[in-house]
């Protein structure tokens, strides 16, 4: 019999959902487990794979409109039977098969206009890739099916198309050095050259609009992503860019020197963006990112949002950076996840799904133990925001969960009197996320100020 294709719910408050896209098209033949569509909701971008295998009859989900969740987007016919009229309806499975889902790679979105998707005949769609990862092949007219691809499951990433694209092709110019100091040190580091307008970080606008571009900057263990629950909060009107640090998501999975050389990538993708002056906004780990940030004075930055910032006191959660960068299984990790919060229902399924597909990269969670043992050594937050605060003269804030298990709130105390501290009652390590009403009005206030 047929199996029914259903708009799975991938969220617990979802009722309606979009396909943001197809990746096949009618009379395909797809394996169990290939890419069908993408859905996407205010919260995450989902890639749905096929529960069985045969060919694609009757896509009655279009893109881009709301569907019911649960309703029939297509059905999958096995090889001999006969699929009914498009306008007729298949016969009903006695039981629909359990769809597979992923949440989507954090390579997902460019700052620039993306490229016609590739016609849903071409032979390529059936081969597990992140959306970059396809654009970049199509862009460099390589097939996809002819990439080994290195991410769960054989995904096809963009380091796996980036190696596959021919040496000899044309080298573009280099830009002009970028220099940097560290904390410690008077003396001036060169960043590393790279291709003209190339960026270093992985990145996704989340949000197209008008106004000041807010800029996203996660903490550790996390990706660009974890901003996605808080923009379900309400509508936003101003650009919203969310950017992957080194060894997170999708981009390189390498251990920076200090916080100055991630800074100097942060600066090296805004540059090739042409994101002009912005709101910059950090959670934990990436809050000590973007107050350095500020603090070089490379990136027009007008304001900053400082999120549970780490690296205003010593002291931190040394046990649970170890277990979650340990944790490979549900019941392993949900111990640690939920030291993140205070309340532990807003630690929605489509969350731990994110979280567990990243711990089943070995790769990823190398790279983050390496970042970890660096910068929270023993233990220990080994750097200090609190004199690169002191001397700035944007405006800043600082968001904290009265009851943050990771990082002491007490540590957002002492701060200057011009620094506006936020307290949170019965909220942990994520404000964003408990309180995403609260924090996401505070940013567009200093988004539009």
């Amino acid at each position: 019999m047929p199996v029914e294709v259903i708009l799975p719910k991938v969220d617990m408050d979802m009722a309606t959902g979009r396909i943001s896209r197809w990746f096949v098209g009618e009379g395909a033949v797809v394996k169990k487990g290939d890419l069908l569509f993408e859905i996407e909701t205010d919260k995450a971008a989902m890639e749905i794979d096929a529960p069985a295998t045969g060919t694609i009859r009757n896509i009655s989900g279009k893109e881009g409109i709301d569907i019911p969740v649960g309703e029939a987007v297509a059905w999958i016919y096995s090889e001999g039977e006969v699929s009914k009229p498009a306008n007729e309806p298949a016969a009903k499975p006695a039981k629909a098969a359990a769809i597979a889902v992923e949440p989507a790679a954090a390579e997902t979105v460019t700052a620039k206009p993306v490229a016609a998707a590739p016609s849903i005949n071409a032979p390529s769609n059936g081969t597990r890739a992140t959306p970059l990862a396809r654009r970049l092949a199509a862009e460099a007219g390589l097939a996809l099916d002819a990439i080994a691809g290195s991410g769960p499951r054989g995904r096809v990433m963009r380091k796996d198309v980036e190696a596959a694209i021919p040496a000899e092709a044309p080298a573009t110019a280099k830009p002009a050095p970028i220099v940097s100091r560290s904390p410690a040190s008077s003396q001036p580091r060169p960043a590393p050259q790279r291709a003209a307008g190339a960026a270093p970080l992985n990145f996704a606008w989340l949000r197209q609009g008008e106004g000041r571009p807010i800029v996203l900057i996660h903490g550790f263990g996390a990706d660009l992503n974890s901003w996605r629950p808080m923009l379900a909060a309400g509508p936003v009107d101003a650009p919203l860019l969310a950017l992957d640090l080194p060894g997170h998501g999708g981009s390189p999975r390498q251990t920076p020197i200090d916080l100055d050389a991630i800074a100097a990538d942060v600066e090296a993708t805004l540059a090739a963006l042409d994101v002009g002056p912005a709101l910059l906004v950090g959670h934990s780990f990436g809050g000590a990112v973007s107050a350095t940030v500020a603090a070089r004075g490379h990136a027009d930055v007008r304001a900053l949002a400082l999120i549970a910032p780490a690296g205003l006191g010593p002291e931190i959660n040394g046990a649970f950076l170890q277990g979650f960068v340990r944790a490979k299984s549900e019941a392993s990790l949900m111990p640690w996840l939920r030291q993140l919060v205070a309340d532990e229902q807003v630690l929605s399924k489509p969350f731990v799904n994110a979280t567990l597909a990243q711990a089943a990269d070995a790769e990823l969670r190398t790279a983050q133990g390496e970042i970890a043992d660096r910068f929270f050594a023993d233990g220990t937050q080994t750097f200090d925001i609190r004199g690169l605060i002191a001397a700035l003269r944007v405006p800043v804030r600082v968001i904290v969960g009265a009851n943050d298990r990771i990082i002491p709130a007490s540590q957002s105390l002492g701060l200057p009197g011009e620094v506006a501290l936020h307290v949170f009652p019965a909220t942990g390590h994520m404000p964003q996320v408990e309180r995403r009403e609260q924090v996401l009005k505070i940013l567009l206030e200093m988004a539009r100020a």
